[in-house]
């Protein structure tokens, strides 16, 4: 993404879009773990300090983050793909089976803008793994079926958000949580999370690795230490992923509420490296590659979509964060939620 960046804007894009895909991936990162904290909490109900358990399943996400290239964790997507299918199939059983008692359910309700835009970042952020692309298309054995894989991914994953959703909301009603599978009968909702804890721990490691590996590729881009196995590329590379697991522990401990977590993400990052930018890098392609304002003018309509998707990125952004802090102030000044590193 830095080197798209460069494209556009030149060395300060360059700089700013790399440095907002190192924290964006931080912030992924302690999105996995604030997940991996509720699922471990529902499978023991709940007996230990909600921070013990964010710090326990920061271990093993640590660990698996080590591999330095991509072919190794990528294979462990396989198992967590699978694992987030099957648990979203069961969490649908359950809902079927255990539907939520007097639940409503409506196509459109009336609220304040604070309590309906919260809810716009969540599917926001469905599709906030977009920043990893070109991170992803760069170790690809064949770069060029990189399209051919988009189109898989995303085929698949937004016919799945659309059932998983429709099913959850018509069963468990308007009141649902996030995550949904907390809306579930105890049983149903611990198997459901119990299969989805490989998803989380495989997201989490690939986040915080493309954290480390950007800054990694930074340090020794000229150097031997980027490709051979010295004392001082694998220290480096150790500290770097440390570093980045444990910034992320910090965010998921103190944002204590995955909602409001996902919010911030949504809004900061994903509002402009999945829809913002997008927009940006076609009408850059289409001026320089095309012939310039007449190539606008010739593509109207997509020009359009465009500049709005690019509007639609900004709107996001400063929308998304007005009402995420609002609800976190908010949460705070209620009690929903505790001092922030506590239990």
């Amino acid at each position: 993404m830095g080197d798209a960046g460069y494209i556009l804007f030149g060395p300060p894009g360059r700089e700013l879009l790399a440095f907002g895909t190192i924290v964006f991936a931080v912030f992924a990162t302690g999105g996995q773990l604030l997940a991996g904290q509720i699922a471990l909490a529902n499978l023991s109900a709940n007996k230990l300090c909600l921070m013990l358990y964010t710090g326990i399943f920061a271990i093993p996400t640590l660990l698996c983050s080590l591999p330095r290239t991509l072919d190794r964790l990528s294979w462990l997507s396989v198992p967590s793909v699978i694992s987030i299918i099957v648990a979203g199939i069961v969490g649908m059983i359950g809902a079927g089976l255990y539907p939520t008692p007097g639940r409503s359910t409506t196509v459109a309700a009336t609220t304040d803008f604070v309590t309906a835009f919260i809810s716009v970042t969540n599917p926001v952020f469905a599709y906030a793994g977009h920043f990893m692309f070109f991170i992803l298309i760069s170790e690809m054995r064949h770069p060029q079926h990189a399209m051919r894989a988009a189109y898989v991914l995303q085929i698949f994953a937004t016919s799945f958000y659309v059932l998983f959703a429709v099913i959850t909301y018509l069963y468990l009603g308007s009141d649902v949580a996030s995550p949904s599978f907390s809306s579930l009968p105890p049983k149903w909702a611990k198997a459901a999370y119990g299969i989805a804890i490989p998803n989380f721990l495989i997201a989490g490691s690939l986040y915080s690795h493309t954290a480390a590996k950007l800054l990694f590729v930074r340090f020794f881009r000229k150097s031997k230490h980027l490709h051979s196995h010295t004392v001082l590329g694998w220290s480096t590379w150790i500290a770097l992923v440390f570093l980045m697991n444990a910034a992320a522990f910090v965010l998921a401990v103190g944002v204590p509420i995955f909602n409001y977590l996902i919010g911030i993400a949504a809004s900061l990052f994903a509002s402009w490296y999945t829809y913002g930018i997008a927009g940006a890098f076609w009408l850059f392609d289409v001026y320089h590659d095309k012939g310039g304002v007449a190539a606008w003018r010739r593509r109207w309509a997509m020009t359009g979509v465009n500049v709005m998707t690019l509007a639609a990125g900004a709107f996001i952004c400063v929308a998304g964060m007005y009402v995420t802090v609002k609800q976190i102030v908010n949460a705070y000044q209620s009690g929903e939620v505790s001092a922030p590193f506590s239990c």
